[in-house]
């Protein structure tokens, strides 16, 4: 069993910047497939980026060039890095971890974002 905790949210206003950062414990985090969803009142839950046990990383087109996805095994830790944001970035922030049938998240951290 994998327990994950997301901090790092809070209120800021358009063009600034925050760090997210997912802390698992329970089990060998480095195997694991790490990604970030969002999802805003009233949205479907939305895929933002993701970093894989092997290191290949991917986001979606709407933070692209934005945001930097990291990670650390030594730590059992995943971060998103969040520059020049938007009204539109505001939403909860999820980290999920996968691996084969095993599928974990968090509790969110919520993030919004003032004109």
């Amino acid at each position: 069993q994998v327990q994950l905790v997301e901090s790092g949210g809070g209120l800021v206003q358009a063009g600034g910047s925050l760090r997210l950062s997912c802390a698992a414990s329970g089990s060998i985090f480095s195997i694991y497939d790490v990604f970030w969803y969002r999802q805003a009142p009233g949205k479907q839950r939305e895929f933002v980026a993701h970093i894989f046990s092997t290191g290949i990383i991917g986001y979606a087109g709407s933070v692209k060039g934005r945001s930097t996805i990291s990670r650390d095994n030594a730590r059992s830790t995943a971060d998103l890095q969040m520059n020049s944001l938007k009204p539109e970035d505001t939403a909860v922030y999820y980290c999920n971890l996968r691996r084969g049938t095993y599928d974990y998240w968090g509790q969110g951290t919520q993030v919004t974002v003032s004109a």
